[in-house]
């Protein structure tokens, strides 16, 4: 045998029978123990009997190449880190130096791949020598961007991300404030103010409140390329206010149509929004006789302020029609809404119109209006408000508001099966604080 080859090592009997060689063989599918005994070897036979002979055998290995060709690409990624630039990034990605001068030349003018986000993921593509091909980042929302190389130069586009739906739950206790609660549970901000319009009907966020109050949330997550990209809609609602507990369940029936409903399936919607503005203060009230600021003189005051930041949004209390919107005296640049059943709205001191809205425009309930400002008689930012029936102002904080159509009989047995998930989460989450929770 040449010496160069590899050698191995095996035992051959001498003088075996044909017969003999087939139960040595059968031997060899067995296992070590247990039941070999019994099966692999004959009654009182002797394996000293049996003579055995070494016989080296050559064996050719082939050999093993790698290839190091560049056209073997490499996906990797690297987590953006508080601090790093798009230098560093590339630089931990193993992208070759020229070809990092190159990106970051062509990519000057790209806002978006230099406003990294700490926690968000680059994807890069490489050859083995380390020239770039394409980078991909997801800094939220639904659009992804990528940056990909054509002709020796690096091109921008936008690209729809791949949106995964993951279930959330939160759950959070009022000790000082709504919004505090909401931060220290994680709740993101589309979420909390969804939870407000949902129960809006029911409870009033701007004087109801209590330290204790608690609330526990079900929403969809959505995540793209395995991060997350913004909520979704919420699911399911449970506010405790006062010891009472107030319970918000969507439902889609299969026209399309949607909403909120008590788990009776009665709407949640009511005709009017109790408030126009979100998470504000009423700074004045709805009073027979108050001492106007600027007037100096004691007069009624028909109407709800509430106390807001300039610019904050201003919304359609029901759906309406806009009757006026421009200046008129006292009010500055106020709104007129008329709206079904000899009802209407007022939204004074407004900073600004919504865009394009005119007299004759129809609106629907929660749409942006207007934005709170300081126009007319007003000593300091906030919006007045008023409602009307039969153009006489009414205190909207005390009168009965009409509510919206309850689910249809019809569809009770499918509201009761597509509710039963979410009914589960709340239940479960009853009495818990998840605000630990991711």
């Amino acid at each position: 045998m040449p010496g160069n080859k590899d050698k191995v090592s095996v035992q051959k009997p001498q003088a075996l029978t044909k017969k003999r060689l087939r139960w040595l063989i059968l031997l060899s599918s067995f296992p070590l123990f247990g039941m070999m005994a019994a099966f692999g070897i004959a009654p009182n036979t002797s394996l000293e009997e049996v003579p055995v002979q070494q016989v080296v055998l050559g064996l050719e290995l082939p050999e093993i190449q790698l290839d190091s060709s560049a056209d073997m690409m490499f996906w990797r990624q690297e987590r953006i880190q508080r601090g790093d630039t798009l230098a560093t990034l590339l630089s931990r990605l193993d992208v070759d130096n020229q070809e990092a001068l190159t990106f970051m030349r062509d990519a000057r003018d790209m806002k978006a791949i230099h406003q990294l986000v700490a926690g968000k993921t680059i994807h890069v593509q490489t050859t083995a020598a380390g020239e770039l091909l394409l980078l991909r980042y997801f800094p939220g929302g639904s659009e992804q961007m990528v940056v990909e190389k054509t002709n020796g130069s690096f091109k921008v586009s936008e690209k729809p991300a791949q949106l995964e739906t993951h279930i959330q739950m939160k759950s959070g206790v009022i000790n000082t404030s709504l919004f505090a609660a909401i931060d220290n549970a994680g709740v993101p901000e589309s979420v909390a103010t969804q939870i407000v319009d949902i129960l809006a009907s029911e409870i009033d966020f701007h004087r109801d409140l209590r330290k204790g109050d608690r609330f526990t949330v079900v929403y969809d997550s959505l995540y793209g390329n395995g991060e997350p990209a913004r909520a979704g809609r919420v699911l399911a609602v449970e506010f405790v206010n006062q010891g009472t507990p107030y319970r918000g369940l969507y439902f889609e029936v299969d026209n399309g149509e949607s909403g909120y409903y008590t788990p009776d399936g009665k709407s949640l919607k009511k005709a009017f929004l109790r408030s126009p503005l979100e998470f504000s203060r009423i700074s004045s009230g709805f009073s027979a006789g108050r001492f106007h600021p600027v007037l100096k003189t004691w007069r009624a005051h028909k109407g709800i302020d509430y106390a807001a930041p300039t610019g904050t949004g201003v919304k359609a209390a029901a759906d309406g029609t806009v009757a006026f919107a421009g200046w008129q005296g006292g009010y500055g640049n106020v709104i007129f809404l008329q709206h079904q059943g000899s009802y209407s709205t007022v939204y004074g001191h407004l900073s600004a119109f919504a865009k394009g809205l005119r007299k004759g425009q129809h609106v629907r309930q929660g749409d942006i209006i207007g934005r709170v400002g300081a126009t007319g008689m007003a000593t300091g930012p906030h919006l007045h408000y008023e409602f009307r029936f039969k153009d006489v102002q009414r205190d909207p904080l005390k009168v009965a508001m009409p509510t919206a159509n309850p689910v249809p009989s019809k569809h009770m047995a499918g509201f009761y099966e597509y509710t039963k998930s979410s009914m589960a989460r709340l239940d479960m989450l009853r009495g818990t604080s998840l605000a630990f929770l991711d």
